[in-house]
Protein backbone atom coordinates (compact mmCIF):
# COMPACT_ATOMS: atom_id res chain seq x y z
CA UNK A 1 0.00 0.00 0.00
CA UNK A 2 1.29 3.46 -0.91
CA UNK A 3 2.19 5.57 2.09
CA UNK A 4 0.02 8.69 2.26
CA UNK A 5 0.83 11.69 4.42
CA UNK A 6 -1.72 13.88 6.16
CA UNK A 7 -1.81 17.62 5.33
CA UNK A 8 -0.05 18.47 8.59
CA UNK A 9 2.66 15.86 7.96
CA UNK A 10 3.22 17.31 4.49
CA UNK A 11 3.66 20.79 5.96
CA UNK A 12 6.22 19.43 8.41
CA UNK A 13 8.11 17.73 5.56
CA UNK A 14 7.95 20.94 3.53
CA UNK A 15 10.13 22.76 6.04
CA UNK A 16 12.87 20.21 5.38
CA UNK A 17 12.57 21.13 1.70
CA UNK A 18 13.10 24.75 2.68
CA UNK A 19 15.94 24.51 5.20
CA UNK A 20 17.92 22.06 3.05
CA UNK A 21 18.50 24.90 0.58
CA UNK A 22 20.55 26.66 3.26
CA UNK A 23 22.50 23.45 3.87
CA UNK A 24 23.36 23.28 0.17
CA UNK A 25 24.42 26.92 0.21
CA UNK A 26 26.73 26.29 3.18
CA UNK A 27 28.21 23.25 1.47
CA UNK A 28 28.89 24.96 -1.85
CA UNK A 29 28.64 28.66 -2.68
CA UNK A 30 29.22 30.16 0.77
CA UNK A 31 32.76 28.78 1.21
CA UNK A 32 33.56 29.64 -2.42
CA UNK A 33 32.56 33.26 -1.87
CA UNK A 34 34.39 33.39 1.46
CA UNK A 35 37.49 32.16 -0.36
CA UNK A 36 37.21 35.12 -2.73
CA UNK A 37 36.73 37.62 0.11
CA UNK A 38 39.66 36.17 2.06
CA UNK A 39 41.94 36.18 -0.99
CA UNK A 40 41.05 39.81 -1.71
CA UNK A 41 42.35 40.75 1.75
CA UNK A 42 45.53 38.71 1.43
CA UNK A 43 44.50 35.69 3.52
CA UNK A 44 46.55 32.62 2.59
CA UNK A 45 45.01 29.33 1.47
CA UNK A 46 46.02 27.67 4.73
CA UNK A 47 44.56 30.39 6.92
CA UNK A 48 41.38 30.61 4.86
CA UNK A 49 40.73 26.92 5.36
CA UNK A 50 41.56 27.12 9.08
CA UNK A 51 39.32 30.12 9.72
CA UNK A 52 36.36 28.45 8.04
CA UNK A 53 36.91 25.32 10.12
CA UNK A 54 37.23 27.30 13.35
CA UNK A 55 33.97 29.13 12.62
CA UNK A 56 31.95 25.99 11.93
CA UNK A 57 33.41 24.37 15.07
CA UNK A 58 32.53 27.34 17.27
CA UNK A 59 28.99 27.37 15.85
CA UNK A 60 28.65 23.66 16.63
CA UNK A 61 29.82 24.15 20.23
CA UNK A 62 27.36 27.00 20.77
CA UNK A 63 24.49 24.90 19.39
CA UNK A 64 25.54 21.99 21.61
CA UNK A 65 25.08 24.30 24.61
CA UNK A 66 22.01 26.24 23.50
CA UNK A 67 20.22 23.34 21.80
CA UNK A 68 19.26 21.30 24.89
CA UNK A 69 18.44 24.48 26.83
CA UNK A 70 16.18 26.04 24.22
CA UNK A 71 14.79 22.63 23.31
CA UNK A 72 13.65 22.11 26.90
CA UNK A 73 12.29 25.67 27.09
CA UNK A 74 10.26 25.02 23.94
CA UNK A 75 8.31 22.34 25.82
CA UNK A 76 6.51 25.13 27.70
CA UNK A 77 3.01 25.78 26.42
CA UNK A 78 2.95 28.34 23.60
CA UNK A 79 6.74 28.74 23.45
CA UNK A 80 7.75 26.21 20.78
CA UNK A 81 6.46 28.19 17.78
CA UNK A 82 8.00 31.41 19.12
CA UNK A 83 11.48 29.90 19.40
CA UNK A 84 11.10 28.23 16.01
CA UNK A 85 10.07 31.45 14.26
CA UNK A 86 12.81 33.48 15.97
CA UNK A 87 15.48 30.99 14.86
CA UNK A 88 14.03 30.85 11.35
CA UNK A 89 13.99 34.60 10.79
CA UNK A 90 17.39 35.25 12.39
CA UNK A 91 18.87 32.59 10.11
CA UNK A 92 17.10 33.88 6.99
CA UNK A 93 17.96 37.53 7.66
CA UNK A 94 21.56 36.52 8.34
CA UNK A 95 21.63 34.61 5.06
CA UNK A 96 20.45 37.67 3.11
CA UNK A 97 22.87 39.99 4.93
CA UNK A 98 25.83 37.82 3.90
CA UNK A 99 25.42 39.13 0.37
CA UNK A 100 26.18 42.68 1.51
CA UNK A 101 29.34 41.93 3.51
CA UNK A 102 32.77 42.51 1.97
CA UNK A 103 34.95 41.95 5.05
CA UNK A 104 36.04 38.33 5.45
CA UNK A 105 35.94 38.62 9.26
CA UNK A 106 32.43 40.05 9.44
CA UNK A 107 31.35 37.51 6.84
CA UNK A 108 32.48 34.70 9.16
CA UNK A 109 30.76 36.26 12.19
CA UNK A 110 27.49 36.69 10.33
CA UNK A 111 27.76 33.20 8.89
CA UNK A 112 28.21 31.76 12.38
CA UNK A 113 25.08 33.57 13.60
CA UNK A 114 23.02 32.35 10.64
CA UNK A 115 24.27 28.79 11.02
CA UNK A 116 23.56 28.72 14.76
CA UNK A 117 20.03 30.02 14.17
CA UNK A 118 19.50 27.46 11.41
CA UNK A 119 20.59 24.56 13.60
CA UNK A 120 18.51 25.77 16.56
CA UNK A 121 15.46 25.90 14.30
CA UNK A 122 16.09 22.23 13.51
CA UNK A 123 16.19 21.36 17.22
CA UNK A 124 12.68 22.76 17.66
CA UNK A 125 11.54 21.48 14.26
CA UNK A 126 12.45 17.90 15.14
CA UNK A 127 10.51 18.16 18.39
CA UNK A 128 7.44 19.29 16.42
CA UNK A 129 7.26 15.84 14.86
CA UNK A 130 5.49 14.43 17.93
CA UNK A 131 2.74 17.03 17.48
CA UNK A 132 2.11 16.47 13.78
CA UNK A 133 2.05 12.68 13.59
CA UNK A 134 1.64 9.52 15.65
CA UNK A 135 4.37 7.41 17.25
CA UNK A 136 3.73 4.65 14.69
CA UNK A 137 4.25 6.96 11.71
CA UNK A 138 7.08 9.03 13.15
CA UNK A 139 9.99 7.16 11.57
CA UNK A 140 8.38 7.12 8.13
CA UNK A 141 7.54 10.83 8.23
CA UNK A 142 11.07 11.57 9.44
CA UNK A 143 12.50 9.67 6.46
CA UNK A 144 10.14 11.48 4.10
CA UNK A 145 11.40 14.80 5.44
CA UNK A 146 14.99 13.86 4.77
CA UNK A 147 14.23 12.49 1.30
CA UNK A 148 12.18 15.44 0.09
CA UNK A 149 14.71 17.77 1.65
CA UNK A 150 17.36 16.31 -0.65
CA UNK A 151 15.38 16.68 -3.86
CA UNK A 152 13.45 19.82 -2.91
CA UNK A 153 16.56 21.84 -2.16
CA UNK A 154 17.67 21.33 -5.76
CA UNK A 155 15.05 23.75 -7.11
CA UNK A 156 16.58 26.96 -5.68
CA UNK A 157 20.07 25.47 -5.81
CA UNK A 158 19.98 24.91 -9.57
CA UNK A 159 18.94 28.53 -10.03
CA UNK A 160 21.76 29.67 -7.74
CA UNK A 161 24.29 27.55 -9.62
CA UNK A 162 23.10 28.99 -12.93
CA UNK A 163 23.53 32.56 -11.70
CA UNK A 164 27.00 31.78 -10.33
CA UNK A 165 28.11 29.92 -13.48
CA UNK A 166 26.80 32.61 -15.84
CA UNK A 167 28.60 35.29 -13.86
CA UNK A 168 31.82 33.25 -13.78
CA UNK A 169 31.69 32.76 -17.55
CA UNK A 170 31.07 36.47 -18.12
CA UNK A 171 27.61 35.94 -19.59
CA UNK A 172 25.77 37.61 -16.71
CA UNK A 173 26.89 41.28 -16.62
CA UNK A 174 27.11 41.67 -12.84
CA UNK A 175 29.90 41.39 -10.28
CA UNK A 176 30.47 38.24 -8.27
CA UNK A 177 29.26 40.07 -5.16
CA UNK A 178 25.94 40.93 -6.81
CA UNK A 179 25.51 37.38 -8.14
CA UNK A 180 26.14 35.94 -4.69
CA UNK A 181 23.77 38.44 -3.07
CA UNK A 182 21.04 37.29 -5.46
CA UNK A 183 21.78 33.65 -4.56
CA UNK A 184 21.62 34.38 -0.84
CA UNK A 185 18.27 36.15 -1.22
CA UNK A 186 16.85 33.28 -3.29
CA UNK A 187 17.91 30.77 -0.64
CA UNK A 188 16.50 32.79 2.26
CA UNK A 189 13.17 33.45 0.51
CA UNK A 190 12.81 29.77 -0.36
CA UNK A 191 13.66 28.78 3.22
CA UNK A 192 11.04 31.10 4.73
CA UNK A 193 8.40 30.37 2.08
CA UNK A 194 8.57 26.62 2.73
CA UNK A 195 8.19 27.26 6.47
CA UNK A 196 5.02 29.37 6.21
CA UNK A 197 2.53 26.45 5.88
CA UNK A 198 3.93 24.78 9.02
CA UNK A 199 4.06 28.03 10.99
CA UNK A 200 0.47 28.91 10.10
CA UNK A 201 -1.04 25.54 10.97
CA UNK A 202 1.20 24.17 13.75
CA UNK A 203 -0.44 23.57 17.10
CA UNK A 204 1.56 22.45 20.12
CA UNK A 205 -0.09 19.30 21.45
CA UNK A 206 2.49 18.11 23.98
CA UNK A 207 3.65 20.69 26.49
CA UNK A 208 4.26 21.54 30.12
CA UNK A 209 2.35 24.33 31.77
CA UNK A 210 3.94 27.73 32.33
CA UNK A 211 5.37 28.45 35.77
CA UNK A 212 6.43 31.59 37.62
CA UNK A 213 10.07 30.62 37.03
CA UNK A 214 10.23 29.27 33.45
CA UNK A 215 14.04 29.32 33.22
CA UNK A 216 14.54 27.43 36.48
CA UNK A 217 11.76 25.03 35.54
CA UNK A 218 13.31 24.33 32.13
CA UNK A 219 16.75 23.72 33.62
CA UNK A 220 15.25 21.39 36.22
CA UNK A 221 13.48 19.36 33.55
CA UNK A 222 16.66 19.27 31.47
CA UNK A 223 18.51 17.93 34.49
CA UNK A 224 15.80 15.31 34.88
CA UNK A 225 16.33 14.18 31.30
CA UNK A 226 20.09 13.75 31.83
CA UNK A 227 19.43 11.97 35.11
CA UNK A 228 17.07 9.55 33.39
CA UNK A 229 19.64 8.98 30.65
CA UNK A 230 22.12 8.04 33.38
CA UNK A 231 19.83 5.15 34.29
CA UNK A 232 19.46 4.09 30.65
CA UNK A 233 23.03 3.40 29.57
CA UNK A 234 22.09 2.02 26.16
CA UNK A 235 20.23 5.21 25.27
CA UNK A 236 23.06 7.32 26.68
CA UNK A 237 25.78 5.55 24.69
CA UNK A 238 23.63 5.57 21.58
CA UNK A 239 23.10 9.34 21.77
CA UNK A 240 26.79 9.98 22.45
CA UNK A 241 27.76 7.81 19.47
CA UNK A 242 25.20 9.50 17.26
CA UNK A 243 26.44 12.95 18.32
CA UNK A 244 29.96 12.21 17.11
CA UNK A 245 28.69 10.43 14.02
CA UNK A 246 26.42 13.24 12.87
CA UNK A 247 29.03 15.86 13.78
CA UNK A 248 31.39 14.04 11.41
CA UNK A 249 28.75 14.11 8.69
CA UNK A 250 28.21 17.86 9.08
CA UNK A 251 31.96 18.45 9.17
CA UNK A 252 32.21 16.82 5.74
CA UNK A 253 29.29 18.92 4.50
CA UNK A 254 30.81 22.15 5.83
CA UNK A 255 34.39 21.47 4.73
CA UNK A 256 34.11 19.52 1.44
CA UNK A 257 33.96 22.44 -0.98
CA UNK A 258 36.33 24.52 1.14
CA UNK A 259 38.95 21.79 1.10
CA UNK A 260 38.43 21.14 -2.61
CA UNK A 261 38.92 24.84 -3.35
CA UNK A 262 42.16 24.90 -1.37
CA UNK A 263 43.41 21.98 -3.48
CA UNK A 264 42.68 23.92 -6.65
CA UNK A 265 39.71 21.86 -7.84
CA UNK A 266 37.16 23.51 -10.11
CA UNK A 267 34.45 25.25 -8.09
CA UNK A 268 31.84 24.51 -10.77
CA UNK A 269 32.81 20.84 -10.75
CA UNK A 270 32.55 20.65 -6.96
CA UNK A 271 29.13 22.27 -6.98
CA UNK A 272 27.82 19.98 -9.71
CA UNK A 273 29.13 16.92 -7.86
CA UNK A 274 27.14 17.91 -4.78
CA UNK A 275 24.07 18.51 -6.94
CA UNK A 276 24.31 14.97 -8.31
CA UNK A 277 24.61 13.69 -4.74
CA UNK A 278 21.22 15.24 -3.92
CA UNK A 279 19.50 13.33 -6.73
CA UNK A 280 21.19 10.06 -5.75
CA UNK A 281 20.26 10.52 -2.08
CA UNK A 282 16.54 11.00 -2.74
CA UNK A 283 15.64 7.47 -3.94
CA UNK A 284 18.14 5.96 -1.51
CA UNK A 285 16.38 7.61 1.41
CA UNK A 286 12.83 6.89 0.24
CA UNK A 287 13.26 3.22 -0.63
CA UNK A 288 16.17 1.97 1.46
CA UNK A 289 16.25 3.93 4.71
CA UNK A 290 13.17 4.16 6.89
CA UNK A 291 14.57 6.91 9.05
CA UNK A 292 17.77 8.89 8.97
CA UNK A 293 16.38 11.01 11.73
CA UNK A 294 15.10 8.01 13.68
CA UNK A 295 17.52 8.63 16.53
CA UNK A 296 16.42 12.20 17.15
CA UNK A 297 12.73 11.44 16.62
CA UNK A 298 12.98 8.47 19.00
CA UNK A 299 14.63 10.64 21.64
CA UNK A 300 12.03 13.38 21.19
CA UNK A 301 9.24 10.81 21.49
CA UNK A 302 10.77 9.29 24.61
CA UNK A 303 11.34 12.70 26.15
CA UNK A 304 7.84 13.89 25.28
CA UNK A 305 6.24 10.83 26.84
CA UNK A 306 8.01 11.73 30.10
CA UNK A 307 6.40 15.16 30.19
CA UNK A 308 3.39 15.68 32.39
CA UNK A 309 1.62 17.11 29.36
CA UNK A 310 -1.99 17.93 28.67
CA UNK A 311 -3.26 17.78 25.08
CA UNK A 312 -4.46 21.13 23.87
CA UNK A 313 -8.08 21.44 22.89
Amino acid sequence: MKFKMTPQEKKWVLYDVGNSAFTMLVATLLPIYFHVLAANEGISETDYLAYWGYTTSIATIIVAILGPTLGTASDIKGVKKIIFMASLFIGAIGCIALGFIQSWLWFLILFAIAKIAYQLSLVVYDSMLTDVTSDERMDEISAQGYAWGYIGSCAPFILCIAIYALQTMGILPVSLGVAMAIDFVITAVWWVAMAIPLVRSYKQVHYVEKTDKPVASSLKRLGGVFKELGHNRKALFFLIAFFFYIDGVYTIIDMATTYGESLGLSSIGLVLALLVTQFVAFPSDVFQEKSKRASSSWFVSWHTSSLSSTPSS
